[in-house]
Order: C-alpha cells, then structure tokens, then sequence
C-alpha cells in the first residue's frame, strides 16, 4: 500500500476528510496535488508546495476549473495515477413537499457535479499515460435509504453511487478501477458542535475513513472495482 511512484490527487483537500486523506498518501509517499475552492485556507492546512505538494485553487463546479486544477501535477509530475473525490456538502432541513429548489441545486452540485467534473479532467491523463489507476468517491450511508428532510443529499449521493458504478464499467478493461466509499457521521470538531448530545464515540474517524480510502487506491484493491463499501463503526482496541 505504498505510493512512491504515484501521483494522488484529492479534492476537497481543506476540510476535515480531506486533511486525513492527504496525510494518508502523503504518509505514504504520494507526490500530491490537494485542490479546494479555497487555496489561502489549503495553504493554511498543508503549508507552502513543495517537491511533492501542488496546491491548486478550483471552483470544480465548473467543468473547465476541474481540468484546470489537474494541470500542476501533470506539469510538475506528468501524470495523475489515484483520484480522491472528497469535495461536497451537506444540507438537512425542509420535507420535499416544502422545500425549494435552492437545496436540491446546491446539493447535486456539491457532491455530484464535482465528482463528476473532476473525474472527467482525470480520467483522460490517466488513460494517455497507459498505466491505469483508480478514482476513490465518498458517498454516504445514508444515501443508501432516503431519510426524512434528508432527500435531496441523499439523492445526490446516491447518484455518486451510480456514477460509481457507471465509470467502474466502461474503464475496467483501460486498468482504471473506480470505487466508493459510505461513511456513516465522522468524528468532526463541526459534527461534535452540531449534535453536541450525540454519542460520538460511534463515529467514524476521518483517518480511519482515509486508511479505507488509500486501501481502495492501492495496488491490495486491484481486484475490487464498481464497489460501494460501507463504513459505518468505530471499532478500536485496548
């Protein structure tokens, strides 16, 4: 599960998953290209670039940002071998009956349209550099069952799901593996202020969510294509 030799890129590279997914690869040898709406506050989590750290500023809502932002690691490295697609949002509140359309926008943009763009702008790379690779998308668990004032996140993810599974199918044969992952709530400074009477001790770890993720990525997953893998307890010994 090492990653000398590979080029790993991870959206949403300033929030909370992001920062463990990076420190993951990174501990693990990656040369890494982390990309955020944000780049003053990506500098601010990872500290300046760096032989093996380009820093790239996207709005990947916009399909020619997403092609924009893979372009330091080809010109620095001349490749992309692993997509983390981290980057999106989530939005709780009115029933579908109730609510407007602003939700459902915001939400297929965040966690689909960003997926989607980002795959697109790396996948190409990856095919013309003849070595394969693998996409890695965050889903939800809680896509896998629409809940109440849930609807239009649930609904977004669960079509990065399809999207998933889609990509898996027509790249398997080129050695590109895609994959998703289904984290339940992780254990995050946010999440802990948001329900501050929920038992937290039952979340998931972002590092431990990331330790699944570079699992995926790497060369011990070369079988596992078009999953959607669960990630749902905290289970800790001693």
């Amino acid at each position: 599960m090492r990653f000398e030799s590979s080029v790993v890129i991870v959206t949403g590279a300033a929030g909370h998953l992001g920062r463990a997914v990076a420190r993951h690869f990174a501990a693990q040898g990656a040369r890494l290209l982390l990309v955020d709406l944000d780049r003053p506050r990506l500098a601010r989590a990872h500290g300046d670039e760096h032989e093996r750290l380009r820093l790239s500023g996207a709005d990947l809502r916009d399909p020619l940002q997403a092609v924009a932002a893979v372009q330091p690691a080809l010109q620095a490295w001349g490749r992309v071998d692993v997509l983390v697609n981290v980057a999106g949002g989530f939005h709780m509140g009115d029933a579908v009956h109730e609510a407007d359309d602003a939700a459902w926008t915001r939400m297929h943009d965040l966690n689909l349209r960003t997926t989607l763009n980002m795959s697109r702008a790396a996948v190409a790379p990856m095919l013309a550099g003849g070595r394969g690779g693998a996409l890695v998308n965050v889903g939800a668990y809680a896509a896998l069952r629409g809940g109440a004032r849930m609807a239009a996140y649930a609904a977004s993810k669960a079509a990065v799901q399809r999207l998933t599974e889609a990509m898996a199918a027509e790249l398997r044969d080129q050695a590109v593996r895609v994959n998703c992952v289904l984290p339940t709530v992780l254990d995050t400074p946010d999440n802990r202020a948001a329900m501050p009477a929920a038992d937290a001790s039952r979340w998931v770890a972002p590092d431990a969510l990331a330790d699944v993720i570079g699992f995926l990525a790497s060369d011990a997953a070369r079988a596992v294509t078009g999953a959607s893998l669960p990630v749902t307890a905290r289970c800790e010994l001693g």
